[in-house]
């Protein structure tokens, strides 16, 4: 017998077994950052990467992975609300379960809400070692006052209520029994999961409270990679930017839209700089405010900034997307500035805009919060404002253009940053250590 070939073969199996790794994610894995930098980072190392999903709704299935990511996934074709999406989704959480048995990943990586039940079952019935990466909270505790409350509105709203629809968890505009199901996999998977990781410290020690998590948990910015960060800019010709009457700021903006993260008063505050200021904007509209952009572009038409307005749609790959933004002098991030729900209120870490654009080496204009002043304004990297009051936009529009100098600064100490501290490879360094373990 060959004993010796029959137990190197025995431990060349065990070792591709223990650097295999597969994504599950309901919603299409490209649509989030965090699931590239960190499969980009594992493939480097030597690991078998694959990713389990179901393609978007609307502008957002634009969106694709960066080879060799875009050959290792698999992505089932979205299907509309009805029995079929239901069939779907039962079809999803089986074939997860049995790629984990087949396949036998050491680890299983899910990420979004609707894949809860899919990890769950992973674990209870397989060797598969589980992480869990929140991107969106649910919101548990509003959830249940609501169902009891608003049966009435459950019926007028039925046809938004699809609790399969294809977004992000914050997006669910009313509560359902089978939400409420979804949660109860949410907190058995965060309570036994090998691993937990947020983006965000506030949101993760809610999360950890609620369901009263023991094992190891973790915070990883939503950063870019080093690889991305560009080239510090040039030195901008006198025409381009400030320098009294003749400068022209250009804005970038990118990701979701929606009326919180790209109000109309942007528009009302460039119309005061007499076409001084420019907008380029990429992204997509959200599932739930279609039509949004007709409105924006529209009002900018009637304040006549027909030609300070550039929208450039979905474009597919992140490359793309900063290397418009790097084209600019100033990154808008904007939100809510009170209310929301667990997620606005938490969004230091887990918005990746602000890191995307100081890795392109621009400023950042951020909403006046306590946290995001503390993180970005304090550091030098960009000003604040009110992104709901015009004249609070101008004004910083106003510096921007009479202080050049101190513009192209702060986008370079943001663009430092980024390559010291804030990058996935940095952040990523502690959950890389766990797979590892």
């Amino acid at each position: 017998m060959d004993t010796g070939g029959s137990l190197i073969r025995v431990l060349r199996a065990t070792h591709n077994m223990e650097k295999r790794i597969h994504y599950i994610q309901y919603t299409n894995p490209s649509n989030y950052p965090p699931l590239e930098q960190s499969g980009l980072i594992l493939l480097t190392a030597g690991w078998d990467v694959r990713y389990f999903g179901i393609q978007s709704e609307g502008e957002s299935n634009k969106l694709k992975f960066p080879e060799p990511l875009a050959s290792r996934q698999t992505l089932w074709k979205y299907k509309t609300p009805g029995i079929g999406q239901k069939l779907q989704y039962a079809a999803f959480t089986w074939t997860a379960l049995w790629r984990a048995f087949w396949q036998r990943p050491a680890w299983v990586y899910c990420s979004d809400l609707m894949s809860c039940p899919a990890a769950w079952l992973i674990l209870k019935l397989t060797r598969c070692r589980v992480i869990y990466h929140e991107h969106d909270s649910p919101e548990a505790r509003k959830q249940k006052t609501e169902i009891l409350k608003t049966e009435k509105l459950k019926v007028e709203h039925k046809a938004q209520m699809s609790a399969f629809r294809n977004v992000s968890v914050a997006e669910f505009k009313k509560v359902s029994t089978f939400q409420l199901f979804l949660l109860w996999f949410r907190k058995h998977v965060g309570r036994e999961a090998d691993l937990v990781v947020f983006p965000n410290a506030k949101r993760l020690e809610l999360f950890i409270n609620d369901c009263q998590r023991k094992k190891p948990s973790q915070v990883v910015f939503n950063c870019p990679r080093k690889e991305e960060v560009r080239k510090p800019k040039a030195e901008k010709r006198k025409s381009e930017i400030g320098n009294g009457e003749a400068g022209e700021l250009r804005l970038a903006f990118h990701g979701p839209i929606n009326r919180d993260r790209l109000p109309l008063t942007i528009l009302e505050a460039m119309s005061r700089l007499r076409g001084r200021v420019r907008l380029s904007i990429v992204g997509y509209e959200t599932v739930g405010l279609k039509h949004y952009m007709q409105e924006f572009m529209a009002e900018a038409r009637r304040l006549g900034l027909n030609d300070c307005v550039d929208y450039h749609g979905a474009l597919p790959r992140r490359e793309d997307i900063l290397t418009h933004a790097a084209q600019c002098d100033v990154g808008l991030a904007f939100m809510p500035l009170t209310g929301g729900d667990v997620n606005l209120e938490n969004m230091t870490g887990a918005s990746n805009k602000p890191f995307d654009f100081s890795a392109c080496g621009l400023a950042l204009l951020v909403s006046a919060r306590p946290d995001w002043e503390e993180m970005f304004m304090k550091s030098g990297c960009g000003l604040a404002c009110d992104p709901f009051d015009a004249d609070s936009i101008a004004a910083q529009f106003h510096w921007f253009l009479e202080h050049p100098l101190e513009t192209r600064q702060m986008g370079e100490r943001g663009r430092h940053r980024v390559l010291e501290e804030w990058n996935y490879e940095s952040q990523f360094v502690p959950v890389l250590a766990k797979l590892k373990s």
